[in-house]
C-alpha cells in the first residue's frame, strides 16, 4: 500500500497537475521506481494507492495492473493524513488478516525488503508493526571546530549512526492495527505512540541508501546520485 494522498506543497509547482508519486526521477516517477523495487524483494500480490491530490494521473499511467500486477486506487474526498487515509484504504480494499507494507510515497531506497519481512514475521518478534529506522542525515553541512575554538575541518550533511528517524516503510498487521488508526489524522501522531505503550512496535534498522523527497532540492541530489552511480535502486 502506498500513501499518496499529500498534496506535495513543498514540491510546488511540480505538483500542481500530478501527485508527488508521480513526479519523475531521470525519466521515472517515484511511484514506478518503488514498485520495481518491491517487485525485486518480495512478491507482490496487489497494489494499493492510497490517493487523493490529482489521483487520475497514477491510473492514467498504471492502470488496473502494472506489469501483470493488480492496482487498487482508494481515493480519499478530502485529505485524511496517513493514518485515516491507511484506515480508509485497508476498509475499503477489503483487507483481512494479511501483513502488508505499507510505505509513504516519497520515499526511495535500495533496503533488501525481504529481510525485514524475515524479522517482523519471526514468532519471537511478533509485533503488530515493524517500521524501518534509518540514520538521522543533517541538512547541512557541520563545522567541526578544536577546544581553542579553531575550525579544524567541514563535513557535508553528516549521518549520524546512533540517532534514528522513522524511515517511512512498514509492515503491518492489517486487521489488528485497524483498530488503532484514526479517521482523520497521521500515524505518527495519532496511532505509533499507543502502540509504543503497548510494546507493538519493533524496529529494523538500516545503514543502506535512503532518501525522501521533500523539496526540488531533494529531487536534485538524488537525479544526481544516480546519475553519477553513487545510488542504485531500480
Amino acid at each position: 500500500m502506498i500513501l499518496v494522498g499529500g498534496q506535495g506543497l513543498r514540491l510546488r509547482p511540480l505538483t500542481e497537475d500530478r501527485p508527488k508519486a508521480m513526479i519523475p526521477i531521470n525519466g521515472r516517477p517515484i511511484a514506478e521506481l518503488q514498485i520495481s523495487w518491491l517487485k525485486r524483494n518480495i512478491e507482490l500480490e496487489e497494489i494499493i494507492f492510497s490517493c487523493g491530490h490529482r489521483w487520475e494521473r497514477l491510473r492514467e499511467f498504471f492502470g488496473d495492473q502494472y506489469q501483470g500486477i493488480p492496482v487498487r486506487y482508494v481515493v480519499e474526498e478530502e485529505p485524511l493524513g496517513t493514518g485515516g487515509g491507511l484506515k480508509y484504504a485497508i476498509e475499503k480494499a477489503g483487507i483481512g488478516d494479511e501483513d502488508i507494507v505499507a510505505m509513504n510515497g516519497d520515499v526511495v531506497t535500495d533496503l533488501p525488503l525481504s529481510k525485514m519481512v524475515e524479522w517482523h514475521r519471526d514468532p519471537r518478534v511478533g509485533t503488530m508493526v515493524t517500521m524501518l529506522l534509518v540514520p538521522y542525515r543533517s541538512p547541512y553541512g557541520v563545522v567541526k571546530i578544536d577546544k581553542l575554538r579553531m575550525v579544524r575541518g567541514f563535513e557535508e550533511k553528516p549521518e549520524f549512526p546512533d540517532t534514528w528517524i522513522n524511515g517511512g516503510i512498514y509492515l503491518m498487521a492489517a486487521k489488528r492495527i485497524t483498530k488503532f488508526l484514526p479517521e482523520k489524522g497521521n500515524l505518527e501522531v495519532e496511532t505509533f505512540p499507543k502502540l509504543v505503550q503497548l510494546g507493538e512496535i519493533s524496529a529494523f534498522p538500516y545503514y543502506g541508501f535512503w532518501r525522501v523527497i521533500d523539496s526540488v532540492k531533494d529531487l536534485q541530489e538524488l537525479e544526481m546520485e544516480l546519475a553519477t552511480g553513487s545510488a542504485r535502486i531500480a
